[in-house]
């Protein structure tokens, strides 16, 4: 099972996306990213859900919860 950061990470490389370009596509910094990423910090419910919906997946699928 990946942690917190490896399944974002997962989910924004299976996009084709930089973390830039994820950023601006969701409003916010690539530094966030990054930081989500490398479990540094953790983001925000809201952000959480503003993640999945744009990979079209359930936010227990985002943070690795489901199979």
């Amino acid at each position: 099972m990946m942690n917190f950061g490896e399944e974002f990470k997962y989910h924004r490389q299976k996009a084709n996306l930089s973390q830039q370009e994820l950023a601006k596509l969701i409003h916010t910094s690539q530094q966030n990213i990054s930081r989500w990423e490398k479990n540094e910090v953790e983001p925000s419910i809201s952000f959480c859900v503003i993640l999945a919906d744009f990979y079209g997946i359930t936010v227990d699928e985002l943070i690795g919860r489901s199979q």
